[in-house]
Formats: structure tokens, C-alpha cells, sequence
């Protein structure tokens, strides 16, 4: 299999549509000023994360409340073949939320309600705006928490909607296993449910998964029914320093493959500690690096600590260093949530364009060492960190957005990158969805023959194709 050879994905198809006066109007007389076409407020929701600066913002913006906001903004800009995109917190990373096709951005942020909260079943439910940091915070009185952190303050209804993953992945799985049913606005307007708070369940199609990861396409997610986990017992964070990443990639795996039940193992290159250490005011030994996490009782956390130390040790790792107050664990992974920030940093005025495969992990190890290889040859700046445990990982290119050079070396490195991933029985994205940047990758993943079965759902589900139009699918 080959990756795209071209960089169209660098330059998405704009084509706006016709936005009538009388829609924003009918929008304007409901919301009154939640319904802002002031071109601050367009232009930030006219941007997220991604390396795309160029794509015009939305025509209006409507901060929705509850359902019946979505579901009347929705249902009014059907009536007119307009788009509608859904907005969290802006923190996608391929162009998800980009007006492509113009349209209405539909703004979730402050539908931000935990609305239930079921201890006993290990169950909540949320509205679309909630952030992982508060929902965290409004359970943590039950001795409950949600684990899946994708290291951005992202909203639950993003982290649906693009089926986000993390740090926790390694034992917790992503949002594909931890979200139980949904409330969905469909593109006519209406409101559907799909799934329970049930565990299971064999009835009929499996709606809840189609919704989660479809990026806003084929409905507006306005509830989340989740999976809570009960806070560990003993909880132990450590680092380790290691004299290549080959030896920190084959402890990894490792530990994988003995079936040590760690919650956490991430890795970072010596770039990435230097960024981090600069950037965070951390002083994290200048090498190749594994942080890990271990949840359970005090008995087991200590055996399995153990355990992976002496692991370590055998592929020549040293320095292992010990977070075992709430304090020092915080701080530590505040330093690797910030990797991206510190990389930003690193470079003024730099973008990041930012790879995700995953890879099964016996492969791991050839993937990444030879994706380096490359990198390393081609001059341009970069860091890595990745959920390792999983066989996913992240290099960042700190390109200048202004260079053309560099921007077209960035998108061959990975080109190069997905096309060896997906020779390895791998994906080109492990969590960050497909949105503008991977529309290529999607049909030499899936195949042809897949795409036009998702693309049939897409058209019978959004005939008039305006749930987020021109992500996913090359049009």
C-alpha cells in the first residue's frame, strides 16, 4: 500500500455556499445575541489546531444551550441546504472544524451540565460542552473517575466525535469502549437516542458506535452516557531515562507482551524533554524517556512497579525516578500534556504539523526507528511522544507556515510515515480522526470498496449533505 504523493489534503477544496439573509435572520430573532456574525467571533471558531490557516470562517455563529437550540438551528439551516459545524473547545488537529462550505458554526460550550451521575452503575451522563478536567471534578466526591485523556482539556462531545484516546488508553481503551449511548440532532433536525446505560446490549444496529468518531458528519452529539472507573487504590507514576529509544520502545513492548497491567506508559524523545524542560521549568534528564503509571492496590501497584523496573534495567534504563504524591504525579504530566505547547515554544511563530499512526506492537519498534531515520535526514525540526502502550505515537514537525519548502518536506515525512504504517497492518490515525488532512489516507487504509459504504451512510443520513461537509470523504 502507498500514501498520497501529493499535498492536495494542504489545500482543501473551499467551495462556500449561499448563506440567505433570512436564515440568519430566523437565527438572529430566536438567539438574539447568541447568535453573533461579528467576524472576531466567526474567525474563532474559523480555526482549530490544524496547520490550515487559510479557510474562511463560518458565516454566523450560535452559541446553543440545550437540545432544542441545536435541533432548531439544525432543522432551520436544513430548510436552506446550509452546513452546520459542530464547535467544542476548538482543540481538533486535522481541520475538523473548518467552514469548508461556509455555513452556521454551532457552538456547544456552554451546554456544559453534568446532567446525571449513577455511582452504583458506574455510569454519567454529560452534555456535549462538559471538559474532562470538570467532569473529573464534579465526580471525584464518588470515588469514581473517567480516564480517557487525550491531554487537551478537550470537550466530551469532541472526544466522541473524533472517538479521542490518551495516555490511559493502555488499560482504560479509548472513547469507542467508554461511551454507552448518545443524544444525537440528526440533519433534519430531529432527536435520536442510541444505546443505554445498559453494558451491553444486541439491539439492532450499533448506532452509539457510528456516531462516536464520526466528526460531526452525520449529527450534532448533544449527550454522552460514559463508563466511570473507580478511583485506584494506590496510584505510583515513575520515569526512566534510557540511552536510545530503541531501548525504550523494546521495554515497552516488553511489558506489553508479559501482560503487566500499567495504565500508563509514554514515551519521549530527548528533543521533546529539551522543549518540555524549557517550557514547563522542569529539569527531566536530557534522554530518551518512558513515563509510567501504575493504578491498583498498594501491593499490586508495587509489584507491578517492580516488575517493569527490573524490565527496564535489562534494555540499559536508569534513572528511575519516583511521583508518588498527587502533587508530583500532576506536575509531571502536566510537563507531557504541554509537549505540543512546548514544541510551539521551542520555535516562535512555527505551526505543528502532527503525525498519529498506531501501529500492532510487535511492529512498533521498525516503524518508529525507521520513521526517525527519516526525520533525521531531512533537517526539519521535530519532537516525539507517544502512547507507546498501544502502539501509537506523535511526531510533531515544527514548520514555518510561510516556507513552502518546509511544509512540503513535512507532509512526505508523513506520507512516508502512514504508507509504512499501514504496510505494517497499522492506521493513519490511532486518535486524532481523519477531518481534512487524512480524506487521502482513509481510502488507501479502508479501500475503496469500505469509503462507499460509509459514504451510502453518510447520504442517507445527510442527503443534503450539511453535517460538516468536506471532511472525511474527498468530495
Amino acid at each position: 500500500m502507498n500514501a498520497p504523493t501529493t499535498a492536495q489534503h494542504l489545500m482543501p477544496a473551499i467551495a462556500q455556499r449561499d448563506v440567505p439573509q433570512v436564515l440568519i435572520d430566523t437565527l438572529k430573532a430566536h438567539f438574539g445575541d447568541r447568535c453573533s456574525t461579528a467576524m472576531a467571533v466567526r474567525e474563532h471558531h474559523g480555526r482549530d489546531e490544524s496547520a490550515y490557516t487559510t479557510v474562511p470562517p463560518p458565516a454566523a455563529v450560535v452559541f446553543c444551550e440545550s437540545t432544542a437550540d441545536v435541533a432548531f438551528t439544525v432543522k432551520h439551516a436544513a430548510e436552506h441546504s446550509v452546513p452546520v459545524i459542530p464547535f467544542g473547545i476548538g482543540s481538533s488537529l486535522e481541520g475538523h472544524l473548518l467552514a469548508v462550505q461556509g455555513g452556521i458554526s454551532i457552538d456547544v460550550s456552554r451546554m456544559k451540565k453534568v446532567l446525571s451521575i449513577n455511582p452504583e452503575d458506574l455510569t454519567v451522563t454529560v452534555e456535549p460542552g462538559v471538559t474532562r478536567k470538570q467532569l473529573n471534578e464534579e465526580i471525584k466526591s464518588t470515588g469514581l473517575f473517567f480516564p480517557i485523556d487525550p491531554g487537551a482539556d478537550a470537550s466530551i462531545g469532541g472526544m466522541s466525535a473524533t472517538r479521542a484516546s490518551g495516555t490511559n488508553a493502555v488499560r482504560y481503551g479509548t472513547m469507542r469502549e467508554n461511551v454507552l449511548g448518545l443524544e444525537v440532532v440528526t440533519a433534519s433536525g430531529e432527536v435520536i437516542r442510541t444505546g443505554t446505560r445498559a453494558r451491553k446490549s444486541s439491539a439492532g444496529y450499533d448506532l452509539t458506535r457510528l456516531m462516536v468518531g464520526s466528526e460531526g458528519t452525520l449529527g450534532v452529539i448533544t449527550e454522552i452516557t460514559l463508563k466511570l472507573f473507580p478511583l485506584p487504590e494506590a496510584v505510583s507514576a515513575a520515569t526512566c531515562s534510557f540511552p536510545s529509544i530503541e531501548a525504550a520502545v523494546h521495554t515497552t513492548i516488553q511489558i506489553i507482551q508479559m501482560g503487566i497491567p500499567i495504565a500508563r506508559v509514554e514515551l519521549i524523545d530527548e528533543n521533546a524533554v529539551r522543549m518540555v524542560n524549557a517550557y514547563s521549568k522542569v529539569s527531566l534528564p536530557v534522554q530518551p524517556m518512558l513515563l509510567m503509571e501504575f493504578h491498583g492496590s498498594p501491593a499490586s501497584v508495587k509489584e507491578q512497579a517492580e516488575t517493569v523496573q527490573d524490565i527496564s534495567s535489562e534494555f540499559g534504563g536508569q534513572a528511575f525516578e519516583w511521583a508518588t504524591t498527587p502533587e508530583d504525579r500532576t506536575r509531571l504530566w502536566t510537563a507531557r500534556h504541554n509537549t505540543y505547547f512546548a514544541g510551539l515554544n521551542s520555535r516562535p511563530g512555527c505551526r505543528v504539523i502532527s503525525t498519529d499512526t498506531c501501529v500492532p506492537i510487535s511492529r512498533l519498534a521498525d516503524c518508529l526507528l525507521d520513521s526517525m531515520t527519516e526525520v533525521e535526514a531531512s533537517g526539519i525540526p521535530y519532537f516525539l511522544v507517544g502512547h507507546v502502550g498501544d502502539g501509537n505515537f506523535h511526531f510533531g514537525y515544527l514548520i514555518d507556515p510561510n516556507n513552502a519548502q518546509e511544509r512540503a518536506t513535512a507532509e512526505t515525512l508523513n506520507d512516508q510515515l502512514v504508507a509504512r504504517a499501514l504496510s505494517m497492518d497499522g492506521t493513519c490515525t490511532g486518535e486524532h480522526g481523519i477531518g481534512l488532512h487524512k480524506m487521502e489516507y482513509l481510502v488507501t487504509e479502508t479501500g475503496a470498496g469500505a469509503v462507499s459504504m460509509m459514504r451510502t451512510i453518510k447520504q442517507a443520513l445527510d442527503p443534503k449533505n450539511i453535517m460538516n461537509p468536506g471532511k472525511i470523504f474527498l468530495d
